[in-house]
């Protein structure tokens, strides 16, 4: 009877385990049509994401442990930035993977942010952009989205950029401003 119970909490772990893997296997690529999902206003009010199907979206998604990744080239994007009424462009803080900071902290620092630079900052306490897209493991990744107004994913990087992926990003931010 004991061991008999004991595969069944196995089996059940087992099930549960799989499933969280899942959650984080990445099916998202270039190519990939996503769909409306929400995420978090700075103040942690679900919303729809903005402009979704209306303009073409260049998206941060940062987890705040990793913020400076790509600073020098997000610095560059601040001083040159990309100019067109077909892209839309905000970040998504990454709260789920930075259990080291208060996300009433995170939310404040955003929301200064906000007010001082007037960039749309939004917030994903629970994986659910990486979720309803399958971006698969986000953790320690600054990742950057170009998302065509038809829904289908231009380019996508994840981490440190190289000089070539700078440059396919800047070939898609072209041909999206057409």
């Amino acid at each position: 009877m004991r061991t008999v119970f004991f595969r069944s909490i196995s089996t059940l772990l087992l099930t549960v385990i799989s499933a969280g893997a899942m959650a984080q296997t990445q099916t998202a690529s270039v190519g990939t049509k996503v769909k409306q999902t929400k995420v978090c206003d700075p103040s942690n009010n679900p919303v729809e994401l903005p402009y979704f199907g209306q303009k073409n979206l260049m998206i941060f998604y940062v987890d705040p442990d990793h913020a400076s990744q790509n600073s020098a080239f997000v610095e560059e994007l601040e001083e040159n930035q990309v100019k067109s009424d077909k892209i839309y462009g905000f970040g998504i803080v990454n709260l789920k993977d930075a259990p080291l900071l208060p996300n009433s902290i995170v939310r404040m620092m955003v929301r200064k942010k906000v007010k001082k630079t007037g960039a749309a900052i939004y917030t994903d306490p629970d994986h659910m952009l990486r979720d309803a897209w399958g971006l698969g493991d986000v953790n320690d990744q600054f990742v950057l989205l170009l998302i065509a107004k038809d829904g289908t994913i231009e380019f996508m990087s994840k981490g440190e950029l190289s000089k070539a992926q700078i440059e396919e990003f800047y070939r898609v931010v072209d041909k999206l401003k057409k």
